[in-house]
């Protein structure tokens, strides 16, 4: 084996080994996975996907390169009345049931207690489901995106 083909092969195992395997014709943009089918060379793609994402930008209004700040979510506050709301329904609930069984107060501090713990348990939920959530108009640039490659002749997953 020469020098220039070791070196080569030495890459391929640095690659390997490392976990990075480079293909020059597949390229990934967000979510989309990018390959030519009319033979377009890295170039070529790079300065497609450069035009479509400015038309994409134009068209879903939405740039995922410059994402609109992320509110932090509910405040404290927020958290805290729903709480003291589902407090507030949980002892009157637990009065009327210890009433029946000869203790409002008993009744209406178990009340309490659950309703605030039901009540914050869904506004935790809420709180993280909407984090989790994509951001508006990334759907609908990602649409424009592929909409513009596949007819520059790419084909996009």
């Amino acid at each position: 084996m020469n020098r220039s083909s070791s070196k080569f092969m030495q890459a391929i195992i640095a690659c390997v080994m490392g976990g990075v395997i480079v293909s020059p014709t597949v390229w990934a943009q967000g979510n989309l996975m990018i390959y030519p089918k009319m033979g377009q060379n890295p170039q070529q793609q790079q300065q497609d996907q450069y035009n479509c994402h400015g038309w994409s930008v134009q068209q879903s209004g939405y740039d995922p390169s410059n994402p609109p700040a992320q509110s932090s979510g509910p405040s404290f506050g927020s958290a805290s009345r729903e709480t003291l709301r589902g407090g507030a329904r949980g002892a009157a609930a637990g009065a009327a049931i210890g009433a029946i069984a000869g203790d409002a107060g008993k009744g209406a501090a178990i009340g309490a207690v659950g309703g605030a713990m039901k009540r914050g348990f869904l506004e935790r939920d809420s709180q993280r489901q909407a984090a989790s959530a994509p951001p508006p108009g990334l759907d609908n640039y990602n649409r424009a995106m592929k909409s513009c490659l596949e007819a520059l002749g790419y084909s996009v997953n």
